[in-house]
């Protein structure tokens, strides 16, 4: 009588679990999120287009230049306020590059460029056009905001920089 009880139970938690974690949309739930992305949410402290732009660029040059957070540096251009400075925090997240240890630089600027450097290797990153229309012409609700960080988050890097080196 206890065993069947008890597998009674499992069942009903097993469905619970379904019910709670399979059934909502991919995207409206962090537990669904992977594991990068929702521990550079919990650093940064919300969900937004630009956190995700600054991972993308910071993961496509650890790919590109190798991850080595003492030996490479990033020289971000863009605005020095928020949204846009939260690239900063994206690429400080990625790559390892922070402010503390002087190898990440924000310099005011319209629009978004990355310049990371390792050793003699060079790599520049320029946000396109389009992907800066369509962030400023979201409307202010923040489920807006983040439905585009998480489709930014599944797009391909030449869909959203340009390479320039």
């Amino acid at each position: 009588m206890l065993r069947k009880f008890l597998i009674l139970q499992f069942y009903l938690l097993f469905l619970i679990y379904l019910f709670c974690f399979c059934s909502k949309k991919k995207g409206n739930n962090i537990e669904r999120r992977d594991e990068f992305l929702s521990r550079a949410i919990e650093f940064h402290g919300h969900l937004g287009p630009y956190l995700v732009l600054g991972l993308k660029a910071g993961l496509y040059a650890n790919r590109v230049l190798g991850k080595e957070p003492l030996k490479t540096e990033a020289f971000i251009e863009t605005k020095a306020t928020p949204p846009q400075s939260c690239f900063a925090d994206g690429v400080q997240f990625s790559t390892g590059c922070t402010f503390g240890k002087g190898n990440i630089h924000l310099r005011e600027a319209d629009g978004l460029l990355v310049i990371f450097r390792k050793d003699n290797q060079e790599l520049i990153l320029r946000l396109k056009r389009e992907i800066i229309k369509e962030i400023n012409s979201l409307p202010s609700k923040e489920e807006a905001w983040d439905n585009l960080a998480e489709g930014l988050y599944q797009r391909d890097i030449i869909k959203i920089f340009e390479i320039l080196k």
